[in-house]
């Protein structure tokens, strides 16, 4: 399913991303290929930091800075809404942190959801008497109609991503947060796989927290995420205290003078080595080429490529994600034959990600109409022998 319809598709891209003819990379999903802009950036900020005299103090905020407003724009968020973290797991430690449950109630999830977030309600549970709610499909029924059908006003807190993670199967996020504010339910997102691909405007969903990492769709280094936290939360309590959160910490002079104020907004929970002087130039350009092609005109073109290989899929009798977003979708071959599928695949030169009981294909603007005539070509090869 092309969930953006309207935006004009980008013309493709390969000649941005170090991606050499003969692969066929289809495992955005699972780490993303860094663009060479990115790798120039990172490059010379390894050169940059090898001199650290050349380092001044605005230099450890500016980038950063730079860094969270750029992520804010993709998701319809105020730079003071962003905090800086380095991995999904902070991000729903902050979250778990910050919310509380009554005993009893329950926390909603679905089933073979990503497992960072499923410990850290396990342990959010255990810590408040609170029951996790695992969410399952029945045959035909989707995962909106799922959710919405288990949420009553017994769950404290309901955790979802925008699409599933095994084969992007779709939400209606805006669906679910009005059903969640509806039974006073907290709303979590998971955005690893769909920020900066999907379109996604925290304004119409107000979650109370959304979480991404930044290798995925976001196309930058490992290590540097993002958390969204909704204005009402940012008055919260961080998971660690360090003295870049504080108030005034760019006056060096004056760092031990000790204070209790924050930085504004969500940056008092930020992770205290967000810096990443290394790091944080390959992600600002990766930023700035998302934006630049912006997220919608993205998911327009994605839409494109997975909606040609849905089609042929189905034409071959496999079952694929209906719904699914416009980035992924989920490719079922009979018997569990999944791995061996993969492996197969692979061996072509084309890379996929076996998840749960699909093959997983996740493009982006690196893919051509080659590469997805040599999974087709390598698909069909491997159903003859199967």
């Amino acid at each position: 399913m092309n969930a953006s319809a309207g935006p004009e598709p980008l013309s493709p891209a390969r000649a941005l991303f170090d991606v050499p003819e003969g692969i066929a990379y289809f495992n955005t999903a699972s780490l993303a290929p860094t663009l060479r802009s990115g790798v120039a950036a990172g490059s010379a900020a390894l050169r940059w930091r090898a001199q650290p005299w050349r380092i001044r103090a605005a230099d450890w905020f500016t980038a950063a800075e730079r860094r969270r407003e750029l992520f804010a724009g993709l998701i319809g968020a105020a730079a003071d809404d962003v905090a800086l973290v380095p991995a999904s797991s902070y991000g729903m430690a902050v979250a778990a942190a910050n919310l509380t449950a009554a005993a009893g109630s329950r926390v909603l999830v679905l089933a073979d959801e990503y497992p960072s977030g499923i410990y850290t309600w396990w342990r959010f549970a255990e810590a408040t008497g609170a029951h996790m709610l695992t969410v399952r499909r029945e045959p035909g029924q989707s995962w909106t109609e799922a959710v919405l059908a288990a949420l009553d006003e017994r769950v404290a807190v309901v955790s979802v991503p925008q699409v599933h993670w095994t084969d992007g199967a779709l939400l209606d996020l805006d669906a679910v947060a009005v059903a969640a504010r509806a039974a006073g339910a907290a709303l979590v997102v998971d955005a690893s796989q769909s920020a900066g691909a999907l379109p996604l405007d925290v304004g119409a969903v107000r979650p109370d927290f959304l979480v991404t990492v930044g290798y995925k769709w976001l196309l930058g280094p490992f290590g540097l995420g993002y958390l969204y936290v909704a204005p009402q939360r940012q008055e919260g309590r961080p998971l660690e205290e360090n003295w870049i959160l504080r108030e005034d910490a760019e006056d060096f002079a004056r760092l031990i003078d000790y204070r209790s104020t924050y930085a504004p907004g969500a940056r008092r929970f930020d992770v205290g080595q967000r810096t990443a002087f290394e790091l944080t130039p390959m992600a600002v350009a990766a930023l700035e080429q998302l934006t630049r092609w912006t997220v919608p005109r993205i998911a327009a073109t994605l839409g494109t490529i997975t909606d040609r290989i849905a089609a042929a899929a189905r034409s071959r009798g496999l079952a694929v994600t209906d719904p699914h977003g416009p980035h992924m979708l989920g490719i079922t071959v009979p018997g569990g034959l999944q791995m061996r599928l993969a492996k197969s695949l692979e061996e072509a030169g084309v890379f996929t990600g076996p998840r749960g009981t699909a093959i997983r294909i996740s493009p982006h603007l690196h893919t051509t109409e080659g590469d997805v005539a040599q999974l087709l070509t390598a698909l069909d090869a491997f159903l003859e022998t199967a």
